[in-house]
C-alpha cells in the first residue's frame, strides 16, 4: 500500500487579477499559507505559467518549479482541461467554447481544433520537462447533444462519434506515451467520457491504450446517481489523478438530475466544499490507499454557497485529516509464531 500525497489545490478557480492570485510566487505562497503541500496548475493561465516556454525549456521548468519549492509547494500536475475540451467540439457548442481558444483561431473550428491538439502536445512536453507523469484533461464531446435518446438516435450515430473521438486522441496518447505521461480524462458531464460505460467505449477504440487514464472526481458521480465507490473497484488500474470535490443531490417534487435549467444554488444537485456534501470521503481514501494509488489528493473548490478562500483553507485541513498513513506491517504480527513449509504441512496433517 502507498500513502496518498497531499493536500494539494487546483489553482484554476483561484487565479485572478488581484494579489496574491495574479502571480506564481504570490499564489503559491498563499496556497502554502492555507496548508497545502502542492498545487495543480491550469496550463492555459499565462498569469501563472508560460506553456510555450515550459514545453521547450527544461531550464524554464526548473526555475518555475523552484519558485514554488521556495514557498514549500510542489507542482503535482499541469491541467489542460480547456485545451482538451477543444479537441472535439460539436457545432452546437462552437460559440460557447470559442472563448477557450486563442483569439486568432476563434470562429474557425478547424483551426481551433488544430490549435488545441498542439496545446495538448505542448502540455505533454511541459509535463515531461517538469518530471510529471499525469496530465489531467477533458476529452471533448461530439455526441453530448444526443445524450438523451429523444428523438430516437439513428443507428450508428454514437458509434461514429466515438470512432472519431478515438481517432483524434489516439495520436496524442501515443505522443504522451513517448514522453512518459498519462492522459487523465476527467469523467465529467458535458464530455463524451462522462461515466464508466462511455470511458470503456473510448478505451476499446484506442486499443486499451496504457496512457488512457481517469481523473476520479466523485462529485460528478453523485450528481449522476452513480456508485462512486464501486467505480473505484472496477477501474482501479485506470485511476491516474484525484480531485477532492464534494456534492449533494437532493431531488424534489419539481426537479431531479437535470436541474430544470436552474442556477447552481437552486439545483437539486450542486457542488459543495469538501465535507459539506454527501460524498463518503473516508471510504474513498481507504479504497485509494488499499489499491496503491500513487498520486495526489487535489482539492478542486467549487461550491454554490461558501467563499472560495474559506473553502480552500478548510479543504487543506479536510484532506490532511483524511489521508491514511498506511501501515508498514499487519496489526496481528505480534502474534506470529513463525512458520516454514514443514510446519505448514504438519498443521494441515500432511506429514
Amino acid at each position: 500500500m502507498k500513502t496518498i500525497r497531499g493536500p494539494a489545490l487546483f489553482l484554476a478557480q483561484f487565479a485572478g487579477d488581484d494579489a496574491p492570485f495574479d502571480s506564481w510566487k504570490g499564489i503559491t505562497g498563499w496556497a502554502a499559507g492555507c496548508g497545502y503541500d502542492g498545487v495543480q496548475v491550469p496550463s492555459w493561465d499565462a498569469r501563472l505559467f508560460d506553456l510555450d516556454a515550459a514545453a521547450g525549456s527544461k531550464g524554464y521548468c526548473e526555475d518555475w518549479a523552484g519558485q514554488a519549492r521556495d514557498n514549500g509547494i510542489a507542482v503535482t500536475e499541469l491541467s489542460c482541461h480547456l485545451q482538451g475540451q477543444l479537441v472535439a467540439v460539436h457545432p452546437a457548442y462552437d460559440a460557447a467554447f470559442d472563448g477557450f481558444a486563442a483569439e486568432a483561431v476563434r470562429g474557425n473550428p478547424a483551426a481551433r481544433q488544430e490549435w488545441a491538439v498542439e496545446q495538448v502536445r505542448k502540455a505533454i512536453r511541459a509535463s515531461a520537462n517538469l518530471g510529471l507523469t499525469a496530465l489531467p484533461t477533458f476529452s471533448g464531446a461530439l455526441a453530448w447533444p444526443y445524450v438523451y435518446p429523444w428523438p430516437q438516435r439513428p443507428a450508428g450515430l454514437i458509434e461514429a462519434a466515438f470512432d472519431e473521438l478515438a481517432a483524434r486522441w489516439r495520436p496524442l496518447l501515443d505522443y504522451a506515451g513517448d514522453h512518459g505521461v498519462n492522459l487523465c480524462y476527467e469523467i465529467h458531464p458535458g464530455e463524451d467520457l462522462h461515466d464508466g460505460a462511455s470511458f470503456e467505449m473510448f478505451l476499446e477504440r484506442v486499443g486499451n491504450h496504457p496512457r488512457a487514464m481517469m481523473l476520479y472526481d466523485p462529485s460528478h458521480y453523485v450528481l449522476q446517481c452513480l456508485d462512486y465507490i464501486a467505480h473505484l473497484d472496477i477501474y482501479a488500474e485506470r485511476i491516474g489523478a484525484f480531485h477532492v470535490k464534494d456534492a449533494e443531490f437532493n431531488p424534489t417534487g419539481r426537479q431531479g438530475v437535470y436541474g430544470g435549467y436552474q442556477s447552481w444554488l437552486d439545483r437539486a444537485g450542486r457542488f459543495r466544499s469538501p465535507g459539506d456534501g454527501q460524498v463518503d470521503f473516508k471510504a474513498i481514501f481507504a479504497k485509494l490507499a488499499a489499491m496503491d494509488f500513487d498520486g495526489w489528493a487535489v482539492v478542486e473548490w467549487e461550491c454554490a454557497l461558501k467563499h472560495p478562500e474559506d473553502g480552500a483553507r478548510e479543504g487543506a485541513a479536510f484532506v490532511r485529516d483524511h489521508i491514511i498513513r498506511v501501515t508498514p506491517h499487519a496489526f496481528d504480527d505480534f502474534a506470529a509464531g513463525g512458520a516454514d513449509d514443514a510446519a505448514n504441512r504438519k498443521m494441515l496433517g500432511l506429514t
